[in-house]
């Protein structure tokens, strides 16, 4: 039966659409036009302040320099900020990644404007950054794939990868921007070095930058580096020359050690800000027993009466930064020891996890709006343009830890029997895809402990970005390969040679 003469038209385009844009091109292109328009555009979408900028501020040469700028905390985005002219006094506050991107962008800003720095600089190095990340993941999920498949994925991708959910964060000072990014860059290279798709050294160059900026980025990441380290051991042997195989032991052990020293240099300050709301936002939080609780940490019981107070509250029935209360509640506790109360208390370790499974898929934090103030929306307005994902996610992801469980042992799962024939092939770059989502997994796992071991349920929702974007990046790359019919693969792949 001869073919309708639309279905002809219909497949003669795509033959000319296959021929000159990929997938991974497509999908890059359309997420580059609406994000543009998003951020670029008047009006101009970005994040409101929540009183951490002046954090990564001050110490990379910058102030605030709207006198109405108090004003505007929470409720409305600011793009212009003071550049200091003179000595800058102020001390770099904590070490981040983060502060090599804003300095990158004050010098890119000084060629136009030496006095006043527009945010926007920022985001069109985050926008270029974020297009090679987009890029990358896609062709690492549709390379060799038939083009049919590759063009529903590319237009699934710009659905997440263009929610303005995750680019608002570009046209801010918060961190999320560049974890997002770093992240995607990581999966994508493991994707891509497990594909055997282009020149493994420079995957690895890309693997190892971006894992080393991702896990310096934010103090509560600093797991994620010794989490790259240990399941990316077995990326030391998909070659035989030795050159790749130290290069790659090299990278993971530089990983390891950025870990370990991102954690240790966490500022004293901000240790007791989030002990604080540890004990305060969690521990105390979910007692049925306060008094009880400090027993037996050693605390005197009368610091219940701080039980779900906040470090920041303007008044309070004791001094916060105190030598007393360093003496006599700081110093009492820490990490392990509340990592042990947990543990111990296992019913209280459910509640604090169904807590925080609440805010783990969410995006966009609620608290802070998204236009200027000039725009004329209310106070915390947020955008819904091209936002359906996100609000989607928000709307149906079931609320629970016990799902979060289920969907991880699905992933496992699905990935195992191609794991398993791996092994028995002894095929070892086929090996690597299930240790990568197991990465992938347990960075976002890490991202949620840490905050609740770490600050309670304090700021849950932003706290736990780095969970809700691995779980979109991996839930994705698994539609993926269903579609592409990569899913249920139980055999290495065709082209890979044993090692």
């Amino acid at each position: 039966m001869a073919k309708a003469p639309w279905l002809q038209k219909l497949g003669y385009r795509m033959t000319v659409l296959s021929r000159y844009i990929s997938p991974s091109l497509l999908a890059t292109s359309l997420v580059l036009i609406i994000t543009v328009f998003v951020l670029f555009v008047p009006p101009y979408i970005g994040m409101a302040d929540n009183g951490d900028y002046f954090r990564i501020l001050y110490s990379n040469g910058l102030y605030f320099n709207n006198p109405d700028y108090d004003s505007l905390y929470f409720g409305y985005f600011n793009k212009e900020f003071g550049i200091f002219q003179y000595f800058n006094e102020n001390a770099e506050m904590y070490t981040s990644s983060q502060s090599l991107l804003i300095r990158i962008s004050i010098w890119i800003n000084q060629w136009f404007n030496s006095q006043v720095f527009d945010i926007r600089v920022q985001a069109v190095l985050l926008t270029i950054m974020y297009m090679g990340a987009v890029y990358l993941f896609v062709e690492a999920l549709t390379w060799k794939m038939k083009r049919k498949y590759g063009y529903i994925v590319a237009v699934l991708a710009v659905f997440l990868f263009a929610d303005t959910a995750y680019t608002a964060f570009f046209n801010s000072f918060f961190g999320e921007s560049l974890v997002w990014i770093m992240l995607i860059y990581l999966f994508a290279s493991g994707l891509l070095l497990f594909r055997n798709r282009y020149n493994d050294y420079a995957m690895m160059a890309i693997f190892f930058i971006s894992g080393l900026l991702l896990t310096t980025s934010k103090q509560q990441n600093a797991p994620v580096g010794i989490i790259i380290a240990v399941v990316g051991i077995v990326l030391i042997f998909i070659r035989k020359q030795r050159s790749f195989r130290a290069m790659m032991a090299s990278s993971l052990a530089i990983l390891m050690v950025a870990g370990i020293a991102t954690y240790v240099l966490i500022p004293k300050e901000f240790v007791n800000v989030n002990k604080y709301h540890a004990m305060t936002r969690g521990v105390l939080m979910q007692s049925e027993d306060p008094e009880a609780t400090l027993k037996s940490f050693g605390i005197n019981r009368q610091y219940a009466i701080l039980n779900g107070t906040i470090h920041y509250e303007p008044y309070t029935t004791v001094d916060v930064n105190s030598q007393i209360l360093e003496d006599s509640f700081y110093n009492h506790y820490g990490f392990v020891s509340i990592l042990g109360y947990y543990l111990t208390h296992l019913d209280q370790a459910g509640k604090m996890m169904n807590l925080a499974a609440k805010s783990a898929f969410t995006i966009r934090p609620p608290a802070m709006g998204n236009y200027e103030q000039s725009v004329g929306k209310p106070f915390g307005a947020q955008t819904s343009f091209f936002s359906g994902y996100s609000e989607l996610k928000k709307a149906l992801a079931p609320k629970t830890f016990g799902f979060i469980v289920i969907w991880i042992l699905v992933i496992i799962g699905l990935y195992a029997p191609h794991f398993i024939a791996a092994i028995k092939a002894k095929h070892i770059r086929s090996m690597i895809r299930l240790p990568l989502f197991l990465m992938m997994i347990l960075m976002g796992l890490s991202g949620i402990f840490v905050s609740i071991i770490g600050a309670g349920d304090a700021d849950l929702s932003k706290h736990e970005f780095l969970f809700t974007a691995s779980f979109d990046l991996v839930t994705f790359a698994v539609i993926a390969d269903a579609i592409c019919r990569n899913l249920w693969q139980n055999k290495p792949a065709a082209d890979e040679e044993p090692s």
